[in-house]
């Protein structure tokens, strides 16, 4: 499968999905508001590495490859997973964490959606082109994503106070 095929293919699949594909719920769910940058690996990650989450007598961690990322709670975990298994190296967490929930659900639906639809674009092909053009379009999803950005490590506080001008008795020097 040539590159011309490969965009094709994931022109087809980001049609089929339209606005439930990552990047698109990532711009319009998590960038659309105030957040913060978290760094999930140090380095760009060429392999997908395993990822699990673990709840242990600390809290909960999210074990991604060999190293542990300690979570505030299941919420951050689940939506710190979906971009740990594609890869990314930094992803902007929402600063409201009551929503994390909610877009915690709607990034793994979105993930199984993906996944299911590229293995039904892909029945025709034998078991190492399957795999290989698999690959090839995580790698566009989490260049995508990439390329929307983190945003800065700490959100911004702008804080714009009105202040009534002084109507009381003049001061007297």
């Amino acid at each position: 499968m040539n590159e011309e095929e490969l965009a094709a293919l994931y022109a087809d699949v980001a049609q089929a999905l339209g606005d439930r594909l990552l990047p698109n719920l990532y711009a319009s769910q998590v960038l659309s508001q105030r957040t913060r940058r978290y760094n999930l690996f140090n380095t760009p990650c060429l392999r997908r590495p395993s990822v699990r989450i673990q709840h242990t007598l600390l809290g909960v961690e999210l074990k991604v490859g060999r190293r542990r990322l300690t979570c505030p709670d299941v919420a951050t975990a689940r939506y710190l997973a979906v971009f740990a298994q594609l890869g990314v190296a930094a992803v902007a967490v929402p600063y409201d964490i009551s929503q994390l929930p909610r877009i915690a659900d709607d990034l793994e639906t979105a993930w199984q959606q993906f996944l299911l639809t590229v293995e039904q674009r892909l029945q025709p092909y034998g078991g190492r082109t399957r795999v290989w053009v698999r690959n090839r379009l995580l790698d566009r999803v989490r260049h995508a994503i990439e390329a929307l950005g983190a945003g800065a490590a700490r959100p911004s506080f702008i804080q714009t106070t009105r202040q009534r001008p002084f109507s009381g008795p003049a001061r007297q020097s």
